[in-house]
C-alpha cells in the first residue's frame, strides 16, 4: 500500500503494517486487558486459532496461564515444549493436529525471563485430512514467526509496565501461596536475569515461597554494574524487614552517586540506628567499570563467591569486615579486584555452602565446584537454578532450614 505524506510516497509494506497494529493495540490496552488485547489482534491479522500467555512461577519451574479455566495444571519448564522455549530463549513450533502448529515464543525483557506467549496457528484449510502441514504452509510460518517473537518482546515490556496496575500477572506468577516475608522479598528484588554490553546475570531463590531474609540486587549504567548479595539474619516477616531497610539504604547511597565503601557506611549507620546492634545483615558488594573489568568489592559478612576461569573453580577470598549494623559507624573500605572476558563469577549465600546433608555433611566448595563446573555450559539465567536442584539433592529432599540464594554473573567484556 501507499501513504501519502505532503508530496512524497512511503510505501508501508502489509507487514509492517500488521506488526504495528499489533504494536498499538497492546500500548492501548488496559493493563488488565493485555492477553485479550494480544489475542484479539493475532486472530484478526495472524489468523491464529488460540493465543495464551505463560508466567513462569516464583520457583521457575513450571509455566502457568494468565487466563482460561481454573483448575488448569501448568507446564513444565523442564520437559514441555513451552518450557523449552523458555529455558533456549528461542521460538520453538510443535505439530498441533489437523495441521495446525503451535508456536511458543519467549516473554522477554532486556534478559529477564517472564514466561511464553503460544499462538496456535491454522493448517492450510484444504489439505487432504491427513493431519500432515506441506511444505508452502511452513514457509507461512517461518515468515510470520520473526513477527510473532516481536510481539511477544513488545507484550513483554507491556506486563511490566502493566505490573503497577494490576495483581492479575502477578497472580500468574504464583504456583503457591506466597508468606508474608516472601511477599516483601519478591517485591525488593530486581529481575531475576539480565543482559548488557559484556555482561549476563541469573539469579534465584529458595524456598521461593517462603524465603526470610537472603537478597541480591543489581543496577547498571553506561559506564558501571553494581550487585550485592546479601544475607539476613533471622526468621520471617523480621528477617524481610531488615533486608528491607538495609537494601533500601544501599540503594539510597548508590543512587546519590555515593562509592561502595560510603555505601556500606550509610547503609550501616541506619541498619544500627534502628536495631541498635540486636540484628545486622552480611553482604558481598561488587562494582565493575564495565569498560575495564577493574572492579571495587566490599566483603561483609557470610556471602561467597566463586569463580569459573579457563575451565577451573576456585573461590576469591576478600579482606572480611563487620556486617551491616553490627556495630555503631563502622568505616569499610573497598578492596580491588579485576574480572576477564570469559569469567563467571558464582555468588552464594551460607544457606548453599553451609547446608549439610542427611549425614551431617556440608555442601561446602568442593561440590559447589563440581556444580558450577557441571553448568558451564549454561547460560547465566539458567545456573542458579541448576546449582539449587543439586543443592537439593545433596539436603536429602528435606525442608530447608535457611534460605539458599545463588547468582550468577558472566563477564563477555567489551
Amino acid at each position: 500500500m501507499e501513504r501519502r505524506i505532503g508530496v512524497t510516497p512511503v510505501v508501508v509494506s502489509p507487514v509492517t503494517n500488521r506488526f504495528a497494529a499489533a504494536e498499538r493495540a497492546l500500548r492501548t490496552a488496559a493493563p488488565h486487558e493485555l492477553v485479550d488485547a494480544v489475542r484479539r489482534i493475532l486472530v484478526e491479522r495472524y489468523a491464529a486459532v488460540a493465543v495464551e500467555l505463560l508466567m513462569a512461577d516464583y520457583g521457575l519451574t513450571v509455566l502457568q496461564p494468565v487466563s482460561g479455566p481454573r483448575g488448569r495444571e501448568p507446564l513444565s519448564v523442564y520437559d514441555s515444549a513451552a518450557g523449552r522455549a523458555f529455558g533456549a530463549q528461542e521460538p520453538y513450533v510443535e505439530p498441533a493436529g489437523g495441521g495446525r502448529v503451535r508456536a511458543h515464543l519467549p516473554v522477554t525483557v532486556r534478559g529477564d525471563r517472564l514466561g511464553v506467549l503460544s499462538v496456535t496457528l491454522p493448517g492450510d484449510g484444504d489439505g487432504d485430512g491427513d493431519g500432515e502441514r506441506d511444505e508452502d504452509t511452513d514457509a507461512e510460518v517461518s515468515e510470520v514467526l520473526g513477527e510473532l517473537s516481536e510481539i511477544a518482546q513488545v507484550l513483554g515490556h507491556e506486563v511490566v509496565v502493566a505490573e503497577r496496575a494490576t495483581d492479575l500477572y502477578l497472580r500468574a506468577r504464583r504456583r503457591d501461596r506466597l508468606t508474608l516475608a516472601a511477599e516483601m522479598q519478591w517485591q525488593l528484588l530486581p529481575a531475576r536475569s539480565g543482559t548488557g554490553p559484556g555482561y549476563a546475570l541469573g539469579a534465584q531463590l529458595e524456598p521461593a515461597y517462603a524465603v526470610h531474609g537472603d537478597n541480591f540486587d543489581w543496577s547498571a549504567t553506561a559506564d558501571r554494574l553494581s550487585l550485592y548479595v546479601s544475607n539476613g539474619m533471622g526468621e520471617g516477616t523480621e528477617a524481610a524487614l531488615l533486608t528491607n531497610l538495609a537494601v533500601n539504604a544501599l540503594r539510597n547511597a548508590r543512587r546519590a552517586g555515593l562509592p561502595i565503601a560510603d555505601q556500606a557506611a550509610l547503609a550501616d549507620q541506619a541498619v544500627h540506628a534502628h536495631y541498635g546492634g540486636r540484628s545486622h545483615l552480611s553482604v558481598l558488594m561488587l562494582d565493575v567499570d564495565l569498560a575495564t573489568g577493574r572492579a571495587q568489592v566490599v566483603d561483609a559478612g557470610s556471602p561467597r563467591l566463586l569463580r569459573l576461569r579457563a575451565g577451573t573453580v576456585e573461590r576469591v577470598d576478600f579482606e572480611a569486615q563487620l556486617p551491616l549494623g553490627m556495630f555503631e559507624e563502622t568505616d569499610y573500605a573497598a578492596q580491588p579486584f579485576r574480572v576477564e572476558p570469559g569469567d563467571r563469577l558464582v555468588f552464594v549465600s551460607d544457606g548453599v555452602h553451609a547446608v549439610a546433608s542427611p549425614a551431617g555433611e556440608a555442601y561446602g566448595d568442593a561440590a559447589l565446584a563440581r556444580a558450577i563446573s557441571s553448568t558451564r555450559l549454561l547460560p547465566a539465567a539458567e545456573v542458579p537454578r541448576a546449582v539449587l536442584r543439586g543443592l537439593t539433592g545433596h539436603r536429602g529432599g528435606r525442608v530447608p532450614q535457611d534460605d539458599a540464594l545463588v547468582v550468577c554473573l558472566d563477564w563477555h567484556g567489551r
